[in-house]
């Protein structure tokens, strides 16, 4: 299992849409989420970022990753979400979401 973390700006303007959507996220994307074998996954929000957690239990993740980009449904999700986010100026080249470095853990 290996864990993440990821943080992205939210427009001020939509936040109470965007968390209105995540009250009641639509079961195909929790499905695609599972099926990826990502659990535990949760989105934190303060001073307009969104940092989210999640475990990766799988074997290949860019694999994994690649999967949920190409559904449908996933897609759909995303054009919904990603005018609601502003990436990071110091995201790395292809990232949407910035990925964290874990710098501490304790169970």
């Amino acid at each position: 299992m290996k864990r993440y973390g990821q943080v992205i700006g939210v427009k001020p303007e939509t936040f109470e849409k965007y968390t209105s959507y995540h009250a009641a996220v639509w079961p195909e994307i929790l499905q695609m989420i599972y099926e990826c074998n990502i659990q535990n996954y949760s989105i934190y929000h303060k001073d307009g970022l969104l940092f989210a957690y999640f475990e990766y239990i799988g074997a290949d993740y860019d694999a994994d990753m690649k999967k949920m980009g190409a559904d449908p449904k996933t897609q759909e999700w995303w054009d919904i979400m990603m005018p609601m986010q502003e990436p990071l100026k110091t995201r790395a080249e292809g990232e949407w979401w910035s990925t964290m470095d874990e710098v501490f853990h304790t169970n």
